[in-house]
């Protein structure tokens, strides 16, 4: 595993663009997000039409005792864009990272011919897998904390749960989608096919999990898709966490949902990846057993 993993981060400095994009990219999504796409409602243009509408309307508050009601926030109560953006930011970031880099870093090794150099080597197939992944496991660690602080001090973003209990949900949340990406590996012959499938599960995360619009405001028919995605319950514990403070009891549910996710995902993703470093007397060895099957049946009759 040490001398996989070693091999990657090798690889991994020496692709510069790739390398740019994953250390870039966090920083233009945060900037994007955190100034230029803002949902803070600062004036509402009111219209009252007719004399008599127009002197209910001031006198209402008049008539109540106390005046309106004031409404209270209990967090984010300046009803800031950024407060709400910047936690759901950083598990897009690790979307970005566990499912595209991941899978071309994957790709790579079956478009040069390296990974059926990796099958006929003295490696467990779980060696190569776990060797593999933990350089874009540590990319993605360096760029939550990059993107956290980033985001703390330029945007004022309150922390006031604990760290621990948002490691948690990433180390939960990095492990579905890196076995997202291991899969897209496996289905994908070049790093186009890579990409394309990757975008095709990054924009339903980022439209259907509530980092944008809410779950509340969907259809029905469309919002128990956000339910299957696992970017939903990373928002909901990276908000929870830093917004709210929120303890380990009231996130039990997000927390429990990415574990079984990471689990069902995880296995499958190895599951593949093991039938890829299968050694090519046995991939041909499965694929002819049942036609030699088919032949001998043939030939009693």
């Amino acid at each position: 595993m040490l001398a996989m993993a070693l091999k990657e981060f090798r690889q991994l400095r020496r692709d510069r663009r790739t390398v740019a994009l994953m250390v870039g990219l966090p920083v233009l999504l945060l900037v994007v997000f955190g100034y230029a796409a803002s949902f803070d409602v600062r004036s509402l243009r009111t219209v009252v039409v007719g004399p008599a509408a127009a002197r209910v309307a001031a006198a209402a508050p008049d008539q109540r005792p106390g005046g309106l009601p004031a409404p209270q926030v209990l967090f984010n109560p300046g009803l800031k864009t950024s407060v709400m953006m910047v936690p759901a930011l950083i598990g897009l970031i690790l979307v970005f990272v566990g499912t595209v880099a991941t899978s071309l870093g994957v790709v790579r090794e079956r478009q040069s011919g390296t990974l059926e150099q990796l099958a006929v080597m003295p490696f467990r197939p779980r060696d190569v897998f776990v060797g593999k992944i933990v350089p874009y496991f540590a990319v993605a660690a360096v760029d939550m904390a990059v993107i956290t602080a980033v985001g703390t001090i330029l945007f004022n973003v309150p922390f006031r749960g604990s760290p621990w209990l948002l490691v948690l949900g990433a180390v939960e949340f990095l492990f579905v989608t890196l076995g997202i990406g291991v899969l897209i590996s496996t289905v994908s012959q070049n790093q186009g096919q890579a990409i394309q499938l990757s975008i095709m599960t990054m924009l339903p995360q980022i439209l259907l999990s509530g980092m944008i619009f809410p779950l509340s405001a969907m259809a029905a028919g469309v919002r128990w898709i956000g339910y299957l995605l696992p970017l939903t319950y990373f928002v909901q514990i990276s908000r929870g966490v830093m917004i709210r403070g929120a303890s380990l009891a009231s996130l039990a549910l997000p927390l429990a949902a990415l574990a079984v996710l990471g689990l069902v995902v995880f296995t499958l993703s190895v599951r593949r990846f093991q039938r890829d470093l299968a050694p090519s007397g046995e991939r041909r060895a499965r694929s002819g057993r049942p036609a030699r099957r088919a032949r001998a049946e043939a030939g009693a009759r």
